[in-house]
């Protein structure tokens, strides 16, 4: 008869009763970044409703011809609530029968609800992103404004963020332990003790995967905006990123302005942040400023005139500096950042 294990039972209660969270917490949210709001503005997705600043977004979204954002263009908060009362109601079926095949039903079910929520948000923001006023104000030729579906992308001078929020990281988490339980059902009862191992390291591997290191980008010279001083990048010799410990992205012209930006509570704060400069040798080639050799030279014709260019090494340094006449000055970044 396949039953499950009590200790299975117990674990998968406790997951499928915290689903309920998602009654009383945002479930997913849209943040945008620019210049004009560097402290960002935020809409929040709840099972029946909208919150945060979805009408300032409107206000700005109107220039380029995107339609207003209101709760009645999401007819999903209908339903929602009643689609995860059926979630947690089927989650407790196996809890009370105790049977493998109702837990592998129950999983299976997540699975295809997930999917359907993720390529439904998808539809939603391919409309919203491409059925554009003709006779806005501002109108790029074949520039859409698709939300990310999951993380970041840029979107003229704004940078926009889209994930899960408190409720729908509850929502994963509880499906996560529900998949590990299953894992930890099908394998064989003689190895309870692997068994209960290998279903504690997938569930952390699930768990864990979203804090993975972010990756910098390449900077588009020609493209990419200074997220500091709006100039676009053009210089290859030099350029600067920061990556947040969230995997968002900045992009600088020149090395004061990623200084000026580091200034600011938010990203001094962020410990795990990676602050990168582009090598003056190779261009394209990122160095942590922490390592890398920084020559200040007034015959370096830096974007934002910081006049400061990296190198991997002291002796790159040196020669660039004899080549330029002499007379410049070696720092480190620490050096770089007690400049006036």
């Amino acid at each position: 008869m396949n039953p499950l294990r009590p200790l299975t039972r117990i674990l998968l209660a406790l997951a499928v009763l915290a689903m309920a969270s998602g009654y009383f917490l945002p479930i997913w949210e849209i943040q945008l970044w620019a210049p004009q709001y560097p402290e960002g503005l935020n809409m929040k997705i709840w099972l029946t409703r909208l919150s945060g600043d979805f009408e300032i977004i409107n206000g700005l979204n109107h220039y380029i011809g995107m339609k207003h954002i209101k709760q009645e263009m999401f007819p999903e908060f209908l339903y929602m609530e009643y689609v995860l009362g059926f979630l947690i109601l089927a989650g407790l079926v196996p809890v009370i029968l105790g049977k493998r095949r109702w837990l592998i039903a129950f999983v299976a079910i997540l699975f295809i609800a997930g999917g359907l929520g993720l390529f439904d948000f998808w539809r939603w923001g391919h409309d919203y992103g491409h059925n554009l006023d003709p006779k806005a104000a501002i109108s790029v030729p074949g520039m859409t404004y698709d939300p990310p579906l999951i993380g970041y992308k840029s979107l003229l001078n704004f940078v926009a963020y889209s994930g899960p929020d408190k409720g729908g990281w509850v929502l994963i988490g509880s499906g996560a332990i529900s998949t590990a339980l299953l894992l930890w059902e099908l394998l064989p009862r003689r190895k309870h003790l692997s068994a209960g191992t290998t279903s504690l390291a997938a569930l952390a591997g699930l768990l864990l995967l979203p804090g993975c290191n972010p990756k910098p980008q390449p900077i588009e010279y020609g493209r990419d905006n200074c997220a500091n001083c709006t100039m676009t990048l053009v210089d290859k010799h030099y350029g600067t990123e920061f990556v947040s410990g969230k995997g968002k992205i900045y992009k600088f012209d020149d090395v004061n302005c990623l200084v000026e930006f580091l200034a600011e509570e938010p990203a001094r704060s962020d410990a795990k942040g990676q602050r990168l400069i582009i090598d003056f040798n190779q261009p394209g080639q990122f160095l942590s400023v922490e390592q890398a050799v920084f020559l200040k030279h007034q015959n370096l014709r830096t974007p934002m005139n910081s006049h400061l260019g990296a190198f991997a090494s002291t002796e790159a340094a040196e020669t660039v500096n004899q080549q330029l006449g002499g007379g410049g000055t070696l720092m480190t970044w620490a050096e770089v950042l007690k400049q006036p």
